[in-house]
């Protein structure tokens, strides 16, 4: 039986959403509060400008091609005054390039380490999360919402996240990178199944010397 609700009373979804919205605002401009995988030692004391020092920020790379490089500059701009070490992949302006080479670019860097995440953007988000999943070690997501973004942190463990610049404004962007980058992965039953995505792309891995013994 469904409990009656008071006339102007808000309902669990509403609820939801406020505690969701005071999340997001509390991990603005903490980006420890984002990264809460690893736990890390204390920080030092931030210099004067309340930014972290460089050796203590978390890298994250980014990349767009001409479609979607006025809204990459948006949310480096964003992650930079949050405190986070930028990668910037370009493209810068408007001329045409190819978004696999960009892409490519952003997945290299998390599949090797050097940054944690990724951010692509293209017109559709669609190319850019097929090039980036051709990435051994990449599992990206094309989020529309800050429910694909929760769910592909939280259910898939994504690593890098792509959008549409076409479809998704500048607003609703920032939002889903920080709803991205705020939800913790969840493992249990949701780890069991990311390993089962690892095996499968480990089957398909050519190995070493591999094109040279046909």
């Amino acid at each position: 039986m469904h409990e009656r609700r008071s006339p102007g009373a808000p309902s669990e979804d509403e609820v939801r959403d406020l505690v969701r919205r005071i999340v997001d605002a509390t991990l603005a401009g903490n980006p420890a509060a984002m990264t809460r995988e690893t736990p890390a030692a204390p920080a030092p004391a931030a210099p004067a400008t309340g930014a972290p020092p460089a050796s203590e920020r978390v890298a994250i790379a980014i990349g767009a091609d001409h479609g979607g490089s006025g809204l990459k500059d948006k949310i480096g701009e964003m992650l930079t005054a949050t405190g986070f070490a930028v990668h910037d992949c370009g493209t810068h302006g408007s001329d045409p390039v190819d978004y696999p080479d960009v892409a490519h670019a952003v997945a290299r860097l998390v599949a090797d380490g050097t940054c944690r995440w990724g951010i692509i953007l293209d017109g559709a988000g669609i190319g850019s999360c097929m090039v980036a999943n051709k990435v051994p070690g990449i599992r990206a997501a094309l989020c529309h919402d800050l429910s694909s973004a929760r769910n592909s942190r939280e259910h898939n463990h994504a690593n890098v996240l792509t959008l549409g610049a076409r479809f998704i404004g500048e607003g609703l962007a920032i939002e889903i990178v920080r709803a991205w980058l705020g939800t913790e992965w969840g493992p249990g039953r949701h780890a069991a199944r990311v390993d089962k995505i690892t095996e499968i792309e480990r089957r398909y891995m050519k190995s070493p010397g591999e094109d040279r013994a046909r």
